[in-house]
């Protein structure tokens, strides 16, 4: 028998990237167990939870709220995705990039939703893709699409109040607080 070194694998990055899952009908609490639910998700890095949400404007769609209470959602659980090494401001510059991306108006619950950006999200920041099961009802519609109706790409799923001063933004990242006693200009109306 041959003794070698034995090489560990480096940890990459020093904070950690999680990915936080809730639960948008209460039916996932039997569909999750056959690997089957319609999830809610958002990235959540430094103490900030970005997400990605509908509205009806050109602005982003991508949106912070305090980590595992996104407003509307029942939070499931949260997951290590794995560790980056961009710190607050850095993070905030790659959202902001992803934002070009993300406009509200063009979520799709099969093709574009919260899952699919907080995939993009996970692989820019760690390197890693979203576990499989939080996206796979929207895997097997896109499969299925031929016998869907046409009207489902005008669902949208989307938090409370995540649309608020939305007219106002150009881009970027917007905020959103889930404390509605808590002011912010972005949120506040005129």
């Amino acid at each position: 028998m041959i003794c070698g070194v034995i090489k560990r694998k480096k940890k990459t990055g020093s904070h950690p990237v999680y990915l936080n899952v809730y639960d948008i009908t209460p039916m996932n609490g039997y569909a999750y167990w056959f690997g089957l639910g319609i999830y809610h998700s958002g990235v959540q890095v430094h103490g900030v939870e970005y997400a990605f949400g509908a509205h009806e404007y050109t602005t982003t769609g991508i949106f912070e709220v305090e980590p595992k209470r996104c407003p509307g959602f029942m939070f499931r659980k949260s997951i290590l995705i794995g560790r980056t090494d961009l710190g607050p401001r850095e993070v905030r510059t790659f959202m902001e990039k992803l934002s070009e991306e993300y406009a509200g108006n063009t979520y799709n619950l099969i093709t574009k939703n919260c899952n699919h950006f907080c995939n993009d999200a996970c692989l820019g920041l760690a390197g890693k893709s979203i576990p499989h099961w939080v996206n796979r009802l929207a895997r097997l519609a896109l499969l299925c699409s031929c016998v869907l109706p046409v009207d489902l790409d005008a669902v949208k799923v989307r938090p409370q109040r995540a649309e608020k001063g939305a007219q106002r933004a150009e881009k970027g990242v917007k905020k959103v607080r889930s404390n509605p006693n808590r002011s912010d200009p972005a949120t506040t109306s005129d």
